[in-house]
């Protein structure tokens, strides 16, 4: 299935989408729900993230060619995570598919997108062994973490670099039956292919991230997990477009633009 968040007018909706159209739901995704009957053309309705987490939460450094990347750039030596790192992302930083993300007026030129799996969680959970994992996954969608690089290496919390608002673009919708070992994540910078990387090629995986975090935290239906980006990130500017695409998912796409512009 491919749940949808989407708005008409002044009415939010669940919606379930088949082929180029939108079935609307009455309840949501992470309860009790039946369709409606109505059925709208996809392309006549406003998306908006697919979800509305009551928490954020993001993968730390979790792919080996960002590691090495990232190390080359900054003439430190490569040190992979030795355990599953979990950070914190703000809500006011998500935008949807299609929104433009704007560039903060001090920003410098080191904004950078990067396209990330996102998992959001079904059930609530808590004390998973890895096996149990899956079960309480309702499904993926696509994130672009946008990241402010000079802020990032100043700001202690990153709470300007990684959380400004619009740095989180997230959509288009959840795919309840994506396989992530057969997922191939693609970013594209005004069309160009920019990052190309097998999306299961983790240095920890789903299933080892929540186990680990539910030892200590509860997750509820409807948080998301960001699980990372692979490659080395290049700059965005205003009037670009940047791509993220993740095979059985989608394309999320979002416009770049200048605060105030």
């Amino acid at each position: 299935m491919r749940w949808c968040r989407f708005q008409v007018g002044n009415k939010v909706s669940y919606g379930l989408v088949e082929g180029n159209e939108v079935v609307q739901v009455a309840g949501s995704p992470f309860g009790r729900y039946r369709r409606t009957g109505a059925r709208l053309p996809l392309g006549s309705v406003k998306l908006l993230v697919p979800c509305v987490p009551s928490t954020f939460y993001a993968a730390g450094v979790n792919y080996m060619d960002h590691v090495m990347g990232m190390a080359a750039l900054t003439g430190r030596q490569a040190a992979p995570p030795p355990k599953a790192d979990v950070g914190y992302r703000a809500n006011n930083a998500l935008i949807a598919h299609g929104e433009p993300i704007i560039i903060p007026r001090d920003a410098t030129q080191e904004v950078q997108y990067e396209g990330e799996l996102v998992v959001v969680i079904g059930k609530q959970a808590k004390h998973l062994r890895e096996d149990e994992v899956w079960n309480y996954i309702l499904g993926y969608t696509i994130g672009n973490d946008v990241s402010e690089r000079t802020w990032q290496r100043g700001d202690r919390t990153l709470w300007r670099a990684k959380n400004a608002d619009t740095f989180k673009p997230m959509g288009p919708w959840i795919e309840t039956d994506a396989d992530p070992a057969l997922m191939r994540t693609t970013v594209r910078l005004n069309r160009r292919v920019v990052a190309d990387f097998s999306t299961n090629n983790m240095i920890f995986g789903i299933a080892t991230y929540l186990s680990v975090m539910t030892k200590y935290v509860t997750l509820y239906p409807g948080d998301v997990v960001w699980m990372g980006t692979d490659g080395i990130p290049q700059n965005m500017k205003a009037g670009d477009v940047v791509e993220v695409d993740i095979s059985g998912i989608g394309t999320l796409r979002n416009p770049v633009a200048a605060e105030g512009a």
